[in-house]
């Protein structure tokens, strides 16, 4: 594709074109171009009012997949109402339905695609235009119909990633904040549970030392005395030997 002619394509439609690389795929980044003439709200030509999660433009219908059970975070791991779905699961004809196309505009798109696609590849663009017009202009569908339809759908699919970068984008955030609450959470835990040995060394250390205090009359009775009356009161137990 030429310099002057990806230029082109940057300023129609509010550059909403995919530019694609010699191959004739998507390039590697795949990604939309804004105008830099555009006036709108945001970089995509639409207006923040129709690509915000829960606006009549994109409702939740439109979006919707099964939620996933939330797990110890307050977060749902999988996808969740309101949020794109995964990329094989989509289905464009409820984004069109939400963006409020038309079942009859996507359908005239579908026959110019169709009309597109019958035509021989290696066929003169000039000579594809004139027989996809003369089609056209039989079944009665006015050309700047087809475009129309085409650049809503379009702008229904870029509002679609724009609302779920947005909340993916929101998802992450809360995801972070929660994992340094729980950062903070450890650090507490852990100093606590550091606190609580070293209070319980400093609980060993006093009682040794109170019974080394009172050790001193065991040992002046003697062991064997002491020995004795450990064997005979049932208020006591002998030591655990020690193995040597």
């Amino acid at each position: 594709m030429s310099d002057e002619r990806k230029s082109g394509l940057g300023h129609t439609v509010l550059g909403w074109f995919i530019e694609k690389d010699a191959a004739g795929g998507a390039g590697s980044d795949a990604s939309f171009e804004p105008s830099p003439n555009a006036s709108t709200g945001d970089s995509t030509g639409i207006s923040p009012e129709a690509s915000s999660p829960g606006s009549d433009a994109y409702p939740a219908a439109a979006a919707s997949a099964t939620s996933s059970a939330g797990d110890a975070s307050g977060l749902s791991t999988g996808a969740s109402a309101g949020s794109p779905v995964p990329p094989g699961n989509l289905n464009f004809e409820s984004i069109f339905d939400a963006a409020g196309i038309a079942a009859e505009e996507r359908g005239q798109v579908e026959r110019a695609q169709a009309l597109l696609a019958d035509l021989p590849a290696d066929a003169p663009a000039a000579v594809k235009k004139q027989v996809v017009a003369a089609a056209l202009k039989a079944f009665g569908i006015p050309i700047a119909r087809i475009i129309e339809a085409s650049a809503q759908e379009i702008q229904a699919l870029e509002g679609y990633i724009q609302t779920g970068a947005a909340q993916a984008e929101g998802f992450r955030a809360e995801a972070e904040r929660k994992v340094a609450a729980f950062q903070q959470e450890i650090e507490r835990i852990r100093t606590a549970a550091e606190s609580r040995v070293r209070e319980q060394q400093g609980v060993v250390s006093a009682c040794n030392a109170k019974k080394l205090e009172v050790q001193q009359i065991l040992e002046f009775f003697g062991q064997e005395a002491v020995a004795q009356v450990v064997r005979d009161s049932p208020k006591l137990q002998s030591p655990p030997s020690t193995s040597s």
